[in-house]
């Protein structure tokens, strides 16, 4: 069977897309940020490595903090170390209605893009010598259903990123709490990508709608006379491929 472009195209990036948007949600790094800790002299319990060897550095440093915030966990870093921990999101962040949007419009674009999917590798039937058009395409609807949520849920997380898990209400600084300068991470250009790449393979399966023409059908006076198989320019090369002609 000849496979049209268009199925090709959305059966290869709609799968691409949803790896990418998964990708982006599992991991935690939506956001992230750096705040500068205080000063680690010779006598900080993060240099006590140095302390044990028997050398003591008079040199004084700034510990830089690394936050990391994604949809469903949190992580901190102190940079250059290997001191890390990561957790639930939990607290002001996880209550913000905007980081619960974006996570229901994730998940609800996984599934219909999943199903999606599964409609397009039934309609397309590489097996068989005939696609079936009508669910291909409707597996294509679903696909561009959800790279559309998931590009609402980016969209909205990158305008709200740095008010997000803020209360507008206890906005004071407080100079014993570190400043977080947030700024958007990788997970978020991954979900753009995979967004992109599900809008266009699910259009790609929505042409599958639109089915091929015979070069040269008869129209209805002439159709009961002289059917579509039987007209000369067909006829006169019998090794022509034929692909799911409909009068």
């Amino acid at each position: 069977m000849h496979t049209p472009a268009s199925m090709v195209m959305g059966i290869v990036f709609a799968p691409l897309g949803l790896v990418l948007v998964f990708t982006a949600a599992i991991t935690p790094q939506w956001r992230e940020g750096q705040a500068h800790l205080g000063m680690a002299g010779p006598g900080s319990l993060l240099r006590s490595g140095t302390k044990s060897h028997g050398t003591r550095s008079s040199s004084v440093e700034a510990l830089i903090l690394l936050r990391s915030d994604g949809l469903w966990e949190s992580c901190l870093q102190v940079e250059r170390s290997d001191l890390r921990q990561c957790w639930p999101v939990a607290g002001p962040y996880q209550r913000d209605p905007r980081v619960r949007l974006a996570q229901g419009l994730v998940l609800t674009s996984l599934f219909l893009c999943g199903t999606g999917i599964l409609l397009a590798c039934i309609g397309v039937r590489c097996w068989a010598d005939l696609p079936l058009r009508g669910v291909a395409a409707s597996g294509g609807l679903l696909v561009v259903t959800a790279g559309l949520l998931s590009l609402t849920a980016l969209g909205v997380y990158t305008h709200n990123l740095k008010r997000l898990g803020m209360d507008p209400s206890q906005r004071i600084h407080n100079p014993r709490y570190p400043h977080l300068n947030l700024h958007p991470a990788g997970s978020l250009y991954f979900g753009w990508l995979g967004s992109c790449l599900q809008v266009l393979g699910g259009a790609a399966l929505l042409f599958s709608f639109k089915r091929p023409r015979c070069p040269t059908c008869p129209s209805r006076h002439e159709l009961s006379v002289s059917p579509c198989h039987s007209c000369p320019e067909m006829t006169n090369k019998p090794d022509m491929d034929v692909y799911e002609v409909s009068c």
